[in-house]
């Protein structure tokens, strides 16, 4: 798939809601207006110029020389990866819009077009498409995101090449270690990350859990991937910080994805006395393996999961089954954040993509914005569309985004700015699914209201 999304853009704002209700058109716009809330969509394929106001630095050359900006963007759209790519057509709807006016670069207008691919959820395919939109589309800036299977080989193409990327929606271990990357030793050169770490999400998880009466023995589903690997790594995964924290922890060793007997693991776990399961699952494998586990009779009273339990249409897939279930909450509509964009907020964006789709909000909506956040500054920031500006703006970034504050300038490691994480529990809600993640432990981001407190999976 080859979307191309052309228009001026103008970054200079945040734009009013009504202004960017106006701008938008279609269906879409219809929809949010009449959900009385702002919303990033538009209609397809629209050019128009506009302003903004960003110092030019007498820097020469790179991209743009007929007047256009091209950004890549890589996502899983097919695949056992889809969900993460689901509202991708939304967002692009929005920041079409956003960029409806124009973008300014130095003191020159340009058109915006982005240059959408499938990675097919394939990490090789994730490679070849990052490599046609360099190589053939001649795109001046990459964005990426949704797993390590998608961000690492599509920021490899780019470091190879010598393009700017910014990428996101992968902890920034499996990014950076799975890459090769050694901390106090590698940095790379045009390639960047935004997103929390295992030092996040670890002592999030302990923290749901400690709050539960339990044998502390957990069981980990740790897959034979770029997440997978990294999590269950004895050095910097869970197995070391989990143990340092006084629970105990049973790895019954790597699975391929979409495994269809989890019988080994599950009887690892039984004979563990386990009662906390955690690890990190696609999708499609979760719902496998949580029947298997019911119907051998292993109900652990806490499964806290990442990847596989952050869409609501995985816990609708397992009906009553689903309620209890826990994972991290990196975005939310209960966020208190807003676009640098447009000045919505977090819930009137969520709000936005149900009443455009009819479908739920997903965490990835908020991070999938906040990219295009982080590269219209970029590039306004460059005053140029030379490649190398526009490395060295990303390298010094600092904005408040939809999904918080993105500093590249504050580490943990050059190349990787941090985000923040809640704890979160599946529950029965009002919503398109008839249930909602509900925001249970806030310890990590006190900022964020709680609507409740973890309670145990029953059986």
């Amino acid at each position: 798939m080859n979307e191309n999304i052309e228009q001026d853009s103008g970054f200079r704002a945040p734009i009013g809601r009504r202004k960017f209700l106006a701008l938008s058109g279609g269906g879409i716009a219809a929809a949010i207006l009449a959900a009385c809330s702002k919303s990033d969509s538009a209609t397809t394929d629209t050019t128009a110029t506009a302003e903004t106001t960003a110092p030019a630095t007498g820097i020469t050359g790179g991209g743009g020389a007929d007047g256009t900006i091209k950004i890549g963007y890589v996502s899983p759209a097919t695949g056992p990866l889809a969900a993460f790519a689901s509202a991708d057509a939304f967002i692009f709807e929005g920041i079409k819009t956003f960029l409806a006016d124009g973008l300014r670069v130095g003191g020159k207008s340009y058109k915006v077009e982005i240059l959408s691919e499938d990675s097919e959820s394939d990490p090789t395919k994730a490679a070849a498409k990052a490599g046609k939109l360099i190589t053939e589309d001649g795109i001046d800036l990459m964005l990426v995101g949704n797993t390590p299977d998608t961000t690492n080989p599509v920021s490899d193409q780019c470091e190879a090449n010598g393009v700017p990327c910014i990428s996101s929606i992968a902890p920034w271990q499996a990014w950076f270690i799975g890459r090769g990357g050694k901390p106090g030793e590698t940095t790379f050169n045009w390639t960047y990350h935004f997103f929390w770490g295992l030092e996040d999400i670890i002592p999030q998880f302990i923290s749901m859990w400690s709050s539960l009466d339990t044998n502390k023995s957990v069981g980990g589903l740790f897959p034979n991937d770029g997440d997978g690997n990294v999590w269950g790594d004895t050095t910097v995964g869970f197995p070391p910080a989990v143990t340092a924290a006084g629970f105990t922890l049973t790895d019954p060793g790597r699975y391929e994805n979409l495994n269809q007997d989890f019988t080994a693991q599950i009887a690892a776990f039984k004979k563990a006395k386990a009662e906390i399961i955690t690890g990190v699952v696609i999708p499609p494998d979760f719902p496998t393996f949580w029947k298997q586990a019911k119907q051998q009779g292993f109900v652990p009273k806490a499964a806290s999961i990442g990847k596989a339990l952050l869409f609501p249409e995985s816990i609708q897939a397992l009906g009553k089954d689903g309620i209890g279930l826990s994972s991290e909450v990196w975005w939310s509509p209960n966020h208190p954040y807003s676009s640098s964009l447009t000045g919505a907020s977090a819930k009137e964006v969520a709000d936005a993509y149900t009443a455009s789709s009819g479908a739920q909000w997903t965490q990835p909506i908020g991070f999938a914005h906040a990219l295009f956040e982080v590269a219209i500054a970029a590039l306004v920031a460059a005053g140029s569309t030379d490649k190398t500006a526009v490395r060295d703006a990303i390298k010094t970034m600092k904005i408040d985004t939809i999904v918080g504050t993105v500093d590249f300038t504050s580490g943990p490691i050059p190349n990787v700015a941090k985000t923040a994480l809640c704890g979160g529990q599946w529950r029965e809600a009002d919503t398109p699914t008839g249930y909602d993640l509900v925001i249970v432990d806030n310890s990590l981001n006190p900022g964020v209201p709680t609507g409740g407190t973890i309670e145990p999976i029953t059986a």
